[in-house]
């Protein structure tokens, strides 16, 4: 299904769940904010549901204490999966036809710009740390451009 997931792990959302008790109400702003897709929506709905917590969403007035307001949550959350998933699919599409017309290169290799310069700095004995804070690089980088 490709690249659907988040990358980091949402310690504050964690907490929220960890927080509530029953007879509580989780509030957000919009869909998007608390689901990254619909079977992340369906944990945390389940997961809610198992606490005796209800869920509002407020930019789309959706209550999931009633049955209609859990219908309605599921019907937007494959809603918003799709739109997610045609607006991935265009861009990728965009940045092919770019590639293919030659206006496409991706982001410049900053760091390796400094290369030679990093090397200098190596020479003359200075840590890695060091070289990458004085050229404004992270140390990865910096031992990137050093093993080449």
């Amino acid at each position: 299904m490709g690249r659907l997931r988040s990358v980091a792990k949402r310690q504050q959302l964690e907490a929220c769940l960890d927080y509530l008790r029953e007879g509580d109400t989780l509030i957000v702003t919009k869909l998007d904010r608390l689901a990254r897709n619909v079977a992340h929506l369906g944990q945390l709905v389940a997961t809610l549901k198992a606490k005796g917590v209800s869920l509002r969403i407020l930019d789309l007035g959706l209550d999931t204490s009633t049955p209609t307001g859990e219908l309605i949550l599921n019907m937007m959350g494959a809603v918003a999966q799709f739109e997610r998933q045609m607006m991935l699919e265009r861009q990728r599409e965009g940045i092919a036809k770019a590639k293919a017309d030659g206006k496409y290169r991706g982001r410049a290799p900053t760091a390796m710009r400094q290369a030679r310069r990093v090397h200098e700095l190596a020479a003359e004995g200075l840590k890695r740390s060091d070289i990458a804070q004085r050229l404004g690089l992270s140390e990865r980088s910096v031992y990137r451009a050093l093993s080449v």
